[in-house]
């Protein structure tokens, strides 16, 4: 397995704010940033296959433009002068489509920029075109039969997340410094960890949606937020502060909560490992770390579960207009949508035959009356206030991203669970974030214990062979706490010393 590729010459740190900088002075033309990119992609593009919808031609031209505003004086205020961006399908790019993978719409211009893009533009960013998603963006997989698969940087045996796994790929291949997705259930956190990079998922009062295409517009009680994808953490915060009206602080960070439980899919070896050394770099760095029990991961991973299938499927289903669905989508989408009355009998059968993770998927999941959604809604309140008992004087926690490192092909259906420990935040709109800390070891891919569940047994087969595959960390701000915060937490583990 190769290692992650390295940024291009022209910008040896791969870095935005580096580019931006020196763009805006003159010292870098931001035409000859787009070309050095542009190479980059050849090399890697047709390999990968992240960058499904590409706008070379008339992303040249608006480097130009701005190559010409710098030299005229007239570009003062762009803090991402000449960057360039990846933006996920999702996104409308005028001239573009949104088409989510599904064939029947594919024809389907974009009409205008989604009012997130018209914010990158607006401050400079230069944006190269549309990456990859997972069709119906329903798994952490992003495959879908309108553009295909996108591969790992590192590993083409494997994925690199999803639902904003082709901008993850495009970031760890150096193809661009930043991109932008989005998140409803860990769609920008697992991508991160699964390719070595960092990323940031704002809460909705700082950043709200961007106005990416709502796939489940019915669903009002947790939404996507829209977020960033770069190497470096200062990237994530150049983009945020390029965007928000949110002024920016470095606060004091005192004490931080964490746990390495990934719920209910067990941590792999080298996931603990990663926790336990993203908490001693910060209590290197005098911070107070203490240990909390993880139970609010998986219990608030099936909550949120509930919350989003609630519909029985219906809001995705729409979406395909008889188009038949991809085989891990229509998997969950069965499983939503398996009536009430028959749930008990699928759970007794499913846990005969060993199957007990996916018996208590469709324990938990499925159609919902109103009165039993306003229970759901009840359970999250409580929860909240458990969650914020338990965590009161501190600023935030570290945990897990994903219970195992990037998933190998045509898995993310049955290993849906690995992405437990995201949804607290998305459950509590919390902001949070993913900062790469290790890889995995050769002792670390095996270590789990034998089981005929076949979602445990999947997890360990996702173990072996992933020998130096990227490990990340989550920092999820504390009630009350801001994006400022997580950024600070995720900027120590990046700089703090390594675990000696």
């Amino acid at each position: 397995m190769s290692g992650l590729p390295q940024p291009p010459a022209v910008d040896p740190h791969g870095s935005a704010t580096i580019i931006a900088r020196d763009v805006m002075a003159g010292r870098l033309r931001a035409a000859q940033v787009l070309a050095v990119r542009m190479e980059r992609h050849a090399v890697s593009g047709g390999r990968l296959n992240a960058l499904v919808q590409q706008r070379w031609a008339a992303a040249a031209a608006e480097a130009d433009t701005i190559d010409a505003r710098v030299a005229a004086g007239e570009l003062h205020d762009a803090p991402l002068a000449g960057v360039p961006v990846s933006v996920k399908e999702c996104f409308a790019v005028r001239g573009l489509s949104t088409t989510l993978g599904i064939k029947a719409r594919r024809g389907l211009a974009d009409a205008d920029d989604a009012p997130l893009v018209k914010q990158l533009r607006a401050a400079g960013a230069v944006i190269v075109g549309k990456a990859n998603v997972p069709q119906a963006m329903y798994l952490h997989e992003t495959d879908n039969p309108v553009w295909g698969r996108t591969l790992h940087p590192a590993d083409p045996s494997r994925g690199p997340g999803g639902s904003s796994g082709g901008d993850a790929a495009l970031v760890a291949a150096g193809v661009v410094p930043l991109g932008v997705g989005n998140d409803l259930a860990g769609s920008l956190r697992q991508p991160a960890h699964a390719c070595g990079i960092a990323a940031l998922v704002p809460r909705s009062a700082a950043l709200g949606d961007g106005g990416a295409f709502a796939t489940m517009p019915g669903l009002t009680a947790v939404r996507p937020r829209a977020g960033f994808l770069a190497r470096c953490v200062e990237d994530l915060r150049l983009a945020l502060d390029a965007v928000t009206a949110i002024g920016q602080t470095q606060p004091v960070i005192r004490r931080v909560a964490w746990w390495d439980d990934s719920g209910p899919i067990p941590s792999s070896p080298a996931v603990r490992r990663g926790v336990h050394e993203a908490v001693a770099r910060l209590s290197k760095q005098g911070i107070e770390v203490n240990r909390l029990p993880g139970d609010f991961a998986g219990e608030a991973a099936w909550l949120l579960l509930a919350i989003l299938a609630a519909d029985g499927g219906e809001n995705v289903r729409r979406l395909f207009a008889g188009e038949r669905p991809m085989p891990g989508v229509r998997r969950l989408l069965a499983i939503a949508g398996v009536p009430r009355r028959w749930r008990p009998v699928v759970v007794a059968a499913s846990r005969f035959v060993g199957r007990r993770t996916e018996a208590e998927g469709v324990r938990r999941t499925g159609r919902r009356s109103r009165e039993e959604f306003a229970s759901l809604l009840a359970d999250r309140e409580a929860l909240a206030d458990r969650f914020a008992a338990a965590v009161s004087g501190y600023d935030a926690v570290i945990c897990p991203v994903s219970a195992v490192p990037a998933l190998r092909h045509g898995t993310a259906a049955r290993l849906v669970l690995a992405a437990a420990p995201c949804l607290l935040a998305n459950l509590l709109e919390l902001a949070a974030g993913a900062v790469p800390v290790t890889a995995v070891q050769p002792e670390e891919e095996r270590g789990r214990r034998w089981s005929l569940d076949p979602v445990l047994r999947a997890a360990a087969a996702t173990d072996r062979g992933s020998r130096g595959l990227p490990i990340g960390v989550q920092v999820v701000g504390c009630p009350g706490r801001d994006e400022a915060v997580v950024l600070e937490v995720m900027r120590m583990i990046e700089s703090g010393p390594a675990r000696g």
